[in-house]
């Protein structure tokens, strides 16, 4: 009993000593917006990202006015949208978003009033360029301009990983990577990445989320189709050489024990 005893004993404190080898992370690379020397306790922030529209957008364009009636003739998607049109969340596949796309010429076609220009102007000065035309058409028209496919993709060392349909085309990189069931501990919180199309080209920016300097980042206010990427640290990476090491020990420790209970059957 005292030779199986130890073969047990042996056989654990092997297995613990094989879970054991691991790197720390220490709390200094887990902490963000930590603060410098120099930092005060109020900081400037970034100008708030207010999207323009260009060509390819699709615009969802609600009407309202006194008259119910003459109002649904200027809202052909009205019914589709009421079926299931865009949704706030994660999308594995997307779904289809009725409104209106804005040509290569930046233009939109609304039923009646026909083509309108759009391209470069804010949605709400879209709805009031669109607001204009209907005048001929209803009394005290009301109109809600807004863009369907304003879409990020959160991806890397976060907790859901997805793309992510934003509603009210207004999203931080702190609240998008919050949508994605925040960072988790193997995420290199010093270097994610926010890969941006400017002028046709894409860009590769990394941010410090450690430092609180990222409020005065220009990629701190997110735009539609940018990627966020969160580096796996060296603490992941080196955990996923280990597993390929650590398994074939685990098993020669388990054969140990397995050893030693047959052994004490036998007696």
């Amino acid at each position: 009993m005292n030779s199986s005893l130890r073969h047990f004993r042996v056989g654990y404190w092997f297995i613990g000593l094989i879970l054991s080898l691991g790197s720390c992370i220490s709390s200094k690379e887990l902490v963000l917006y930590q603060k410098g020397v120099a930092d005060k306790d109020t900081i400037v922030a970034a100008n708030r990202y207010i999207p323009k529209i260009k060509s390819g957008d699709v615009l969802s364009v609600q009407v309202s006015s006194l008259s119910a009636e003459a109002t649904a003739l200027f809202n052909p998607y009205a019914t589709i949208a009421a079926m299931g049109g865009a949704q706030q969340g994660s999308t594995t596949s997307l779904p289809y978003t009725p409104g209106y796309l804005v040509n290569e010429e930046g233009q939109i076609e609304l039923p009646i009033i026909g083509k309108v220009m759009v391209q470069g102007l804010t949605n709400m000065q879209a709805a009031g360029q669109i607001r204009q035309k209907l005048l001929e058409y209803l009394k005290e028209p009301v109109v809600n301009v807004r863009n369907t496919n304003f879409q990020i993709t959160v991806t890397g060392e976060v907790a859901r990983p997805a793309m992510f349909s934003i509603p009210n085309e207004q999203i931080t990189l702190p609240a998008a990577l919050g949508m994605a069931g925040d960072i988790t501990i193997y995420g290199k919180r010093t270097n994610i990445l926010v890969i941006r199309e400017e002028n046709g080209q894409r860009t590769f920016n990394q941010i410090d989320l450690t430092n609180r300097d990222v409020f005065k980042s220009p990629y701190f206010y997110l735009r539609p189709n940018d990627i966020v990427y969160v580096e796996p640290g060296k603490v992941r990476v080196a955990s996923a050489d280990r597993t390929n090491q650590i398994i074939p020990l685990v098993l020669s420790a388990l054969s140990i024990i397995a050893l030693a209970l047959s052994r004490t059957v036998l007696r």
